[in-house]
């Protein structure tokens, strides 16, 4: 094929496929924010469609031999599209290798997955969603033994998410955790206990709705460009640097569960909001990795909002929608009641020291799963037994157990480990940020846009043009080093706890 002709023809299937992902993603924003119930028939069949016409788009001759004619003189590209063709060619060479009838029928089984894990989380019935979890799994394994022969099939999903990410790393990664943490979570355990009660109390959640309103206009983020919903499962999802979606859960009992689910879910926003104009358009306008996308949601709603600068300066608006609930607390009191240390059920209300553990139980799960050490029919009490010997509670039921989360249920296996070295990506880019600025001064001025302004030009505007390392090593002078949030976590409740 011309090379001119297969770069016009590059051109058109991506902006084609992007329209495509644009459709298949509102039509998921809407089934999980909006649509009612018995819908999921009816979506189950469009997205198979759509599927079919996607995978077709991608896979064909035409597109192999256009791939090779652009890879042929790929230093005639300029480095977006060289990259996008380098890309494209790495997501071609896998999908071709799943047959189509397979493929369909894993689309669908995703669809079906993520209604059944609704129905089931909401009754509490694992039951009802075991089936569909075990067609999961065991798609995932056959899949992967297409796409990556020979490659540990759990190693294959962490590079989907993060590349080049194994377990060995994150066994060491974790083995960290669980040696310098673990014991300073049980030295908590003994100090004296943080009051939080008032958190508790009833907060209307149109007021809250008002609440996170404000947080969005502390964080800067355009509401012309990025709007709030409500789901069972808080997420973000973006369509274009110029639209992106946040979603929350309100409980009128834990005010402060919204308060961080906006904080998080904006400061993935705020990544996909300020990526390189001349990648609009592009499938590289998006966060390099899962693992520096939660650094940027957990380096706001962790680093940032629960620390004391950032309360004291959103304290006077609590006081103002919620004067009966937080009239006799101070801002000190809030903040040390929203940084308590407890271990708990709920992942996304973890506090920031016990969440890696929640992560790690999901690690150690996944990849029993994936190795066919554990069957589905034995997951509860696997789950169960992991809480309580790492964090010393009882699991009550199944939607405060295994069904709290909605990773598994849109075949998301491998995705975990992406919230815990995020966290410690985060402490390490505070680190070398706090080298150049004042960050902390920032934030008690409310100047969350300086903030945004840096890690636009450090982080947001690369999109996918680097690799997580290559990010890392650009911004930090040095590679991945997890001793960092180690470091801040043990400083930050040391302190904390007058430890």
């Amino acid at each position: 094929m011309d090379f001119d002709v297969a770069l016009e023809k590059f051109k058109r299937m991506q902006k084609t496929l992007q329209a495509y992902n644009h459709a298949q993603g509102m039509l998921y924003y809407d089934s999980v924010t909006g649509a009612p119930k018995g819908t999921q028939r009816g979506l189950a069949d469009t997205m198979e469609v759509l599927g079919e016409v996607t995978y077709n788009l991608s896979v064909n001759d035409e597109v192999f031999e256009m791939l090779d004619a652009l890879q042929a003189r790929a230093d005639e590209l300029d480095p977006v599209t060289r990259k996008e063709v380098e890309e494209r060619a790495r997501g071609v060479k896998k999908l071709r290798k799943v047959p189509i009838d397979e493929y369909l029928e894993a689309e669908r089984l995703s669809s079906d997955a993520q209604f059944a894990w609704h129905e089931a989380k909401e009754k509490s019935d694992y039951e009802t969603f075991k089936p569909c979890l075990a067609k999961l799994i065991e798609t995932t394994k056959r899949f992967s033994g297409y796409t990556d022969p020979g490659v540990p099939v759990y190693n294959a999903l962490l590079d989907q998410y993060e590349r080049g990410l194994t377990t060995d790393e994150l066994d060491a990664f974790f083995a960290l955790v669980k040696e310098k943490l673990v014991p300073l979570i049980k030295r908590i355990g003994e100090a004296p206990e943080i009051d939080d009660s008032f958190l508790a109390l009833d907060y209307p959640m149109a007021l809250q709705r008002k609440f996170s309103d404000y947080l969005m206009e502390v964080l800067h983020i355009s509401r012309d460009n990025c709007a709030i919903a409500e789901t069972e499962h808080p997420f973000t999802i973006n369509f274009n640097k110029y639209d992106v979606r946040i979603t929350t859960h309100y409980h009128e009992d834990n005010m402060a569960s919204s308060m961080y689910s906006v904080i998080h879910e904006g400061g993935h926003a705020i990544y996909e909001l300020n990526t390189g104009d001349e990648l609009y358009g592009s499938p590289l306008a998006s966060g390099t990795s899962m693992g520096v996308h939660e650094s940027q949601s957990r380096f706001f709603e962790n680093i940032i909002g629960r620390s004391k600068p950032f309360v004291e300066f959103i304290y006077p608006k609590l006081l103002e929608l919620f004067p009966e609930q937080l009239g006799n607390v101070t801002a000190e009191q809030f903040y040390r009641a929203v940084n308590k240390c407890q271990p708990s059920l709920i992942r996304t209300e973890a506090d920031e020291l016990t969440y890696p553990i929640h992560i790690l139980i999901r690690y150690e799960i996944e990849k029993r799963m994936m190795q066919g050490e554990v069957s589905v029919d034995e997951l509860p009490a696997l789950w169960n037994g992991y809480y309580k010997e790492y964090l010393g509670v009882d699991v009550p039921d199944d939607k405060r157990g295994l069904l709290q989360d909605s990773h598994w249920s849109g075949g998301m296996f491998g995705y975990f480990p992406s919230y815990a070295i995020g966290s410690a990506y985060a402490a390490q880019f505070l680190a070398t940020m706090r080298r150049d600025m004042d960050v902390f001064g920032l934030v008690s001025e409310g100047r969350i846009d300086a903030i945004v302004e840096y890690l636009a030009e450090r982080i947001y505007k690369y999109g996918k043009l680097k690799t997580p390392a290559e990010l890392i090593e650009s911004f930090c002078g040095e590679p991945f080093d997890a001793r960092y949030y180690i470091d801040y976590l043990t400083n930050k409740f040391t302190e904390l706890y007058s430890l």
